[in-house]
């Protein structure tokens, strides 16, 4: 579990803009510390528990410390696949959905860390699911890993100027998919790490 978190990161958990914990931190509400030789700011856990109790934020993002993810797949043995890695993990919670009317709702009820979208969904194309929630600011920095086994070359870079972050061709590689979202969440590969 982290014990020391960054402006961003304690934004997303407190589900509030950067701007207003570095305000926070920087009147002496939110407590934490620079980094020696810059001008980042680091927040340890209790101090972020205590900001959050003391302002009425619900603390259960940072008392589960796990990484929401959003399946968005209409192929039910991909989902079943990928919940069932994740929840093995034990550092990801999940939520599924099978179209991307589905992931939009989701997207903004449940604002995971990372999307797994499949481009071909039965009534949007992934690409435009990736410019609907590039445009939306309340969820924009949500990552987003789009999935395909029917995806040209050329049309991966449209799915990346779209707002997909990374691509993988299905059929999916599993510890591959968990390195790279490792990679985009800013977490340690193993579990054990």
């Amino acid at each position: 579990m982290k014990t020391v978190y960054t402006t961003g990161e304690a934004a997303k958990i407190c589900k509030v803009s950067q701007q207003t914990i570095i305000r926070c931190f920087d009147s002496g509400q939110l407590k934490g510390f620079r980094v020696p030789g810059s001008r980042f700011r680091r927040i340890p856990r209790e101090a972020l528990f205590r900001f959050m109790k003391d302002n009425g934020i619900p603390t259960d993002a940072l008392e589960s410390g796990r990484r929401r993810i959003l399946i968005v797949d209409d192929d039910q043995a991909v989902v079943d696949l990928v919940a069932e890695v994740l929840s093995t993990d034990g550092r990801f919670e999940h939520k599924a959905v099978n179209n991307g009317f589905g992931a939009g709702m989701l997207a903004k009820e449940y604002h995971p860390d990372l999307i797994i979208l499949d481009v071909m969904l039965p009534d949007i194309n992934g690409q435009a699911v990736c410019e609907l929630i590039r445009r939306d600011p309340s969820i924009s920095d949500i990552k987003i890993i789009c999935i395909s086994g029917m995806v040209e070359e050329d049309k991966i870079a449209e799915l990346k100027t779209s707002g997909a972050d990374d691509f993988l061709h299905k059929p999916l590689d599993i510890d591959e998919l968990i390195a790279r979202i490792c990679r985009h969440l800013d977490m340690e590969t193993s579990p054990n790490a």
